[in-house]
């Protein structure tokens, strides 16, 4: 493995506990980009990589309650699953990210990206990960 994917792999774990425990939201944020930056940087990376960077960017803006980089970002997360064709848990969570971007916005397009995020995750071929999946999307407003 390399330097820059090793760092983009810990950046995004830590980001995660930082998620979960909104220790320090300035960090938590930063790290966010930085793992994208990272795993984009890396000789490794696949499209898959970036899609999921761009969708833990787009959750922490939603943590810091920032609605319009919130969805940016999870657009970016759409993007890179359309263009390469990605689809399973990648293109179930662009829809989930994207439905959870636009609820905190209060637009209206949310509960058609909920109901995109329902249809994909059932999709979704590995149980354990369509499970994981469906308790994310039970958290949606």
């Amino acid at each position: 493995m390399s330097d820059e994917r090793d760092l983009g792999v810990r950046l995004f774990n830590e980001t995660w506990s930082l998620i979960d425990t909104r220790a320090d939201d300035d960090r938590m944020l930063h790290m966010a980009h930085a793992s994208r930056l990272h795993w984009g940087e890396a000789a490794e990376c696949e499209a898959e990589n970036l899609a999921r960077g761009e969708w833990q960017v787009s959750r922490v803006y939603v943590v810091l309650g920032r609605a319009e980089p919130a969805i940016w970002h999870a657009q970016r997360c759409l993007e890179h699953c359309e263009r390469e064709r990605i689809g399973d848990w990648d293109l179930a969570y662009a829809y989930e990210a994207l439905a959870r971007a636009h609820a905190l916005a209060g637009n209206p397009e949310a509960s058609d990206w909920k109901l995109r995020a329902h249809e994909a995750g059932n999709a979704i071929a590995d149980r354990e990960d369509r499970e994981h999946f469906e308790a994310d999307l039970a958290t949606l407003p």
